[in-house]
């Protein structure tokens, strides 16, 4: 920009003295017509009177219409020169009443500044010897030359100066944003520059610790909200407002597949249940409206009565959350029945035992094979209070003293395997299909003994109420970060859904009659409940719409 003024500046001074030659000339050329005209004298009086002028170098010639040279101050009278009406100056002086020019003459010999000047009755052409000191004069003053370049030399000193500290600073600012990615944000404070540029950037510095310290802040409650979505005792889902999964905790997805009639693998999948239609119709007026509202409804499902509740929220996530409220009813209602149950499940085998001991001495004289199926059946009553006696110990054990049960890191599909090879002789009696998907792949660490209680119990329940060529399908259809979720599903019989929901109970039985014909002790599936438990999962059963019953569970990893 400097070089530019300092360009336009120099040209300005020229075309400036330029002018003021101009303006002298022409002033030299009306005061000889001014002089001629108003005097009427000859020739020879104008050659006097041009000697008054300032300048003795000047010359002047006055020239006729037709070319014709007239007068000229320095050139010998009686000398004929040539036409001048196709001079440079006069040629330019016929079309815009003066014209200029810069050239050699040819009377004279000398190079000559010339202007003239066209009049009525003539031409009148000064001019100056075109030499050094002319060239000199018409040159511009160099001084602002001179100054203009100290003037940018200072200029490129100053920005080079202001480049430097502000290159130092967004050095410093980069080498931060490099340790910074790579999360190496140093304790101590970087020197910036003491300017603007370095005060802003130590804001920057500030502030981006500030947003660290808050993002550190808000991962920690993000991790205790996470922990307790996990423990909590009811379902809960977050979703974002295109209805996909946030966040969703193991009891909602439980309860989500409790709901269906297919496995979801995505808690999202809970829309498109005929029951959650007043839900979703809920979800979508709301985040049309953009207000936080809350919705409350009710859903009977396999026996059980779930309390479903929707809130959204302002930035158009919302939560479901779901709540078994028939649970603690059934829970309160075992606590009633426990004693009396135990207590009648015990005295049933013991009368038993003491009924044939009684009937064998007291009659002495029965036949020893008589006597022999007495002492069996008590034998086989025997068995089965023993079995009764080590599920309750099971159960109390479970419930009371969990730190007995030591954790190891347990292979799925072998446990599977020991206890398909421990039942095959029932499963080929049964002429039974077992269709393992689970892979060898699948570890958690917990108590080999409880999940195979786990494994076995629900195959036992299977293979003694299912009915006969049965297939059970044993399979781990999804996992996350914690937990295993597994389907063990058979194609039997099924049970009616007014029984589902207490399948878990400790003595409960559908057909008590049948149950007992069969050895059954009535504490299996509560085993598996507990056993469950204890690996921080939950468990739930549902009819399948293609007939028989499926069990879905979940085991935490570690």
């Amino acid at each position: 920009m400097l070089v530019i003024i300092s360009y336009f500046q120099y040209q300005r001074e020229k075309e400036f003295r330029t002018e003021q030659l101009d303006q002298q000339l022409t002033t030299y050329n009306y005061t000889v017509y001014k002089f001629f005209n108003e005097k009427n004298t000859n020739w020879e009086n104008l050659e006097n009177y041009i000697h008054l002028f300032p300048d003795s170098s000047l010359r002047v010639t006055v020239i006729d219409t037709t070319g014709i040279v007239v007068f000229d101050s320095f050139v010998k009278k009686g000398t004929i020169l040539e036409n001048h009406l196709h001079r440079p100056e006069i040629e330019m002086a016929m079309t815009s009443l003066n014209g200029k020019a810069i050239r050699h003459s040819i009377s004279t010999g000398i190079d000559y500044y010339y202007l003239a000047h066209r009049f009525p009755q003539f031409f009148v052409r000064s001019a100056l010897p075109y030499n050094i000191s002319l060239i000199s004069m018409l040159k511009a003053n160099t001084f602002f030359l001179y100054f203009m370049a100290i003037v940018l030399i200072l200029a490129v000193l100053a920005l080079y100066l202001i480049a430097r500290n502000f290159s130092k600073s967004i050095d410093r600012l980069r080498i931060f944003t490099q340790k910074a990615e790579k999360g190496e944000i140093p304790d101590t404070d970087i020197e910036f520059p003491n300017d603007e540029l370095g005060e802003i950037s130590k804001n920057i510095i500030h502030l981006y610790k500030l947003l660290l310290q808050a993002k550190d802040e808000v991962n920690k409650e993000r991790e205790k909200l996470i922990t307790h979505l996990q423990i909590s005792q009811e379902g809960l889902g977050i979703f974002s407002s295109q209805k996909k999964e946030i966040l969703a905790n193991t009891i909602f997805i439980q309860y989500t597949n409790i709901f269906s009639d297919k496995q979801c693998e995505n808690s999202d999948q809970i829309f498109l249940l005929p029951e959650m239609s007043e839900i979703n119709q809920f979800i979508d007026q709301s985040l049309r409206n953009n207000q936080i509202n809350r919705k409350r409804l009710n859903i009977e499902k396999g026996g059980r009565i779930f309390s479903v509740q929707c809130v959204v929220f302002q930035d158009n996530t919302f939560e479901i959350s779901i709540n078994d409220i028939s649970v603690q009813e059934h829970e309160n209602e075992l606590k009633r029945h426990l004693t009396q149950n135990i207590s009648h499940e015990l005295k049933t085998p013991v009368s038993s035992i003491l009924g044939y001991m009684e009937s064998i001495l007291n009659n002495p004289e029965l036949d020893l094979e008589r006597q022999q199926f007495f002492i069996e059946r008590s034998y086989l009553q025997a068995k089965r209070l023993s079995a009764l006696l080590q599920d309750i110990s099971m159960l109390t054990k479970i419930d009371e003293a969990k730190g007995m049960f030591e954790k190891e890191r347990c292979n799925l599909l072998e446990i599977i395997s020991d206890v398909l090879n421990d039942l095959h002789l029932q499963i080929e009696q049964k002429e039974c299909t077992i269709l393992n998907k689970v892979e060898s792949s699948i570890e958690i660490v917990g108590n080999r003994s409880l999940i195979y209680s786990v494994f076995r119990n629900l195959l036992d329940n299977a293979l003694a109420y299912g009915g006969e060529k049965l297939t059970v399908d044993i399979n781990c259809f999804r996992d996350d970060e914690q937990f295993y979720y597994f389907t063990f599903s058979d194609n039997g019989v099924g049970v009616a859904e007014e029984y589902l929901n207490r399948l878990f109970e400790r003595f409960y039985r559908i057909d008590k009659g049948r149950s007992r014909k069969m050895g059954g002790t009535g504490l299996g599936l509560a085993i598996v409940k507990n056993a469950v438990l204890f690996h921080h999962g939950h468990i739930s059963a549902k009819n399948l719409p293609t007939g028989g019953l499926s069990f879905i569970f979940s085991l935490r990893k570690n």
